[in-house]
């Protein structure tokens, strides 16, 4: 687990505005960590889809998928009790729909990023596939 100490998401304007903040705030992390961005905001199609928020590389290769939460209060579990079973579940259809396009099948992860008053805290392997 990586600890960052932070400026939280701004608390005035929309939800995609805050939304957007924490992301740029969690590219910019992972990117110092030497990540390497791949796509931000992937969307998969269909009723059903889901959207990953940034798809990096690490040094060795391997595929990250990043879910990034932010919450503006660590009430009710704070970012991390956001990602229901359900939406971890949508984000590995993404993901799988993502791998399609790829020639070979890289070893990949699911990371989750928090943003919360407290900083920016880094999950790596947060959660799999299975």
């Amino acid at each position: 687990m990586n600890h960052l100490s932070s400026k939280p998401p701004p608390q005035n304007g929309s939800t995609k505005q805050s939304g957007d903040a924490a992301e740029g705030e969690a590219l910019r992390y992972l990117k110092q960590q030497g990540l390497q961005l791949l796509q931000r905001n992937y969307r998969s199609p269909g009723r059903g889809g889901g959207e990953i928020d940034l798809i990096m590389q690490t040094p060795d290769g391997t595929t990250v998928f990043v879910e990034v939460r932010s919450r503006a209060s660590t009430a009710h579990g704070g970012a991390g009790a956001s990602i229901s079973f359900y939406k971890q579940r949508r984000i590995v259809f993404a993901a799988r729909h993502y791998l399609l396009r790829q020639r070979s099948l890289p070893p990949c992860r699911f990371d989750v990023v928090l943003v919360e008053p407290a900083g920016l805290q880094w999950l790596k392997a947060a959660f799999d596939a299975g």
